[in-house]
Parts: C-alpha cells; sequence; structure tokens
C-alpha cells in the first residue's frame, strides 16, 4: 500500500474518531474507530468500528447508529479532508480484537495443558 493511501486512511479514521466524539459524546463512549480502508481510486472507504465488551446487541446497535449517520460523517468529511473526491463511506465491525483475545485464550489452554503432561 502506497504511503498516500496510509495517510488518508489514518487521516479519515482520525477525523471521524474526532468528529464523533465532539458530536456524540454519548452514543461514542463505548465505539472506536478502529481503522479505515480507502481503495486506491479514493472512491470508497471501508470504516471500522470497535465495541467495548462482546455483546452482539451492542455491535449491531453502533452499527446501526453510525450507517445512520454516514451522509453527515462524509459531509464533514468533504469539509475538514481536501480530496477530489469524498469516498463512499462503508462501516464494518472490526472483530480483531475479539480474534486476540480468543487466540490468547488457547494460547494460554495449551500451555497449561503442556506443563501437567
Amino acid at each position: 500500500m502506497s504511503n498516500r493511501l496510509l495517510r488518508v486512511n489514518a487521516l479519515l479514521q482520525q477525523e471521524i474518531s474526532s468528529y464523533l466524539r465532539k458530536r456524540y459524546t454519548s452514543e461514542a463512549t463505548r465505539l472506536t474507530i478502529s481503522g479505515a480502508d480507502v481503495t486506491g481510486d479514493l472512491r470508497e472507504a471501508k470504516i471500522f468500528y470497535t465495541i467495548i465488551g462482546n455483546d452482539e446487541e451492542e455491535i449491531a446497535r453502533a452499527g446501526k447508529f453510525l450507517r445512520s449517520k454516514l451522509g453527515e460523517i462524509r459531509s464533514m468529511v468533504a469539509k475538514n479532508v481536501v480530496m477530489r473526491h469524498v469516498p463512499l463511506l462503508s462501516v464494518h465491525h472490526d472483530a480483531s480484537g475479539e480474534r486476540a483475545v480468543r487466540i490468547e485464550q488457547l494460547l494460554d489452554e495449551i500451555e497449561v495443558k503442556e506443563r501437567k503432561e
């Protein structure tokens, strides 16, 4: 991935996260914008979010909230980020943190079993 795309990804993540914290303080307390992935032509961007805890209902609620605000977020990006094209945004839950915790638990279990043998 080019340095330009990396910078655009980081900038989008930062701007969206900052906007949500300022504008929607109560709704964004458990929500973290964990990343952005812009296509090479800068026309589309996937925005990834995580939630504190593993509650499926909270994850779904946060996704619904973010999807309802996509137009507003895209308008904010158009005003605050100088880009030729403002990308179309889509929202996706980032489960990498949850997978990392599960992998760590499995490795701990294997280690405990090996010690017993």
